[in-house]
């Protein structure tokens, strides 16, 4: 987990900087607007929402935004629908991966993610293929500059989260589902505004990949996150760090 969420961490902070923006906004204002529609539009009564509004937030998403896909979202003459669908498959070095998609054309987006797959070494699978190597989980993220490991696992605790795990650069706060909108809330309070707050897949055990599989992981990754259908990728590998130097000499 730990060499996945630093290339998640750092492929973020580059995505702020270049058109990959606007993509995390189109996919921000999707899962407001299916928050919205499949639950009460009010954040304080729809967690699903309120988690969403609250990662629109962290990413700088303007306010008019975040009000424009709710407000579209319970007009009664809107006629979107989009479908939630979970792909699984394999990439290269055998490592599982974990795609969730909203989409409006469920051709589409599986020709897109097979496509993905195939071209960098991957198969794709049936659902279930790969879920049982993962757990679905709260996920938290800081800069450790905000504290010391020894600060988060003690907040941890009293908020009721299960883990904090940090290393030289993060803070990661691991919490059930149930409960990420109470944990998140209670670090907002304490530390202030986090890099990340998402519930997502955590995988069990990870892989460490060789340089050339990590450059095949890292293309279809990007591939999969530049489709708009495409919400999460999420996959049990890690990267030696000569590849996370690479990203970081980058950013």
């Amino acid at each position: 987990m730990a060499g996945h969420s630093k290339f998640k961490n750092i492929m973020h902070r580059k995505g702020a900087q270049d058109n990959k923006r606007a993509k995390m906004f189109t996919k921000l204002v999707r899962e407001i607007y299916v928050a919205a529609k499949s639950g009460l539009p009010d954040p304080d009564s729809n967690s699903r929402l309120r988690a969403a509004i609250n990662a629109a937030r962290t990413a700088n998403m303007p306010k008019d935004k975040i009000e424009n896909a709710i407000s579209k979202a319970t007009n009664p003459g809107d006629v979107d629908n989009f479908e939630e669908i979970r792909y699984e498959g394999y990439g290269s070095g055998g490592v599982a991966i974990i795609v969730e998609a909203l989409t409006d054309n469920r051709n589409r987006t599986a020709s897109d993610v097979r496509s993905a797959f195939t071209k960098h070494g991957g198969t794709l699978g049936e659902t279930g293929s790969v879920g049982f190597m993962f757990s679905k989980v709260g996920v938290i993220t800081y800069p450790a500059s905000k504290g010391s490991a020894e600060v988060f696992l003690d907040a941890a605790i009293e908020a009721g989260a299960n883990d904090s795990i940090s290393d030289e650069e993060t803070h990661e706060i691991i919490c059930d589902p149930e409960n990420f909108n109470e944990v998140r809330d209670e670090f907002e309070h304490k530390f202030g505004t986090c890099l990340s707050a998402e519930i997502t897949w955590k995988p069990n055990n990870t892989i460490m990949l060789n340089e050339e599989s990590a450059e095949k992981v890292i293309k279809m990754v990007d591939a999969l996150e530049d489709n708009d259908d495409v919400q999460s990728v999420v996959g049990n590998f890690e990267f030696p760090e000569t590849i996370l130097n690479k990203f970081k000499n980058e950013d």
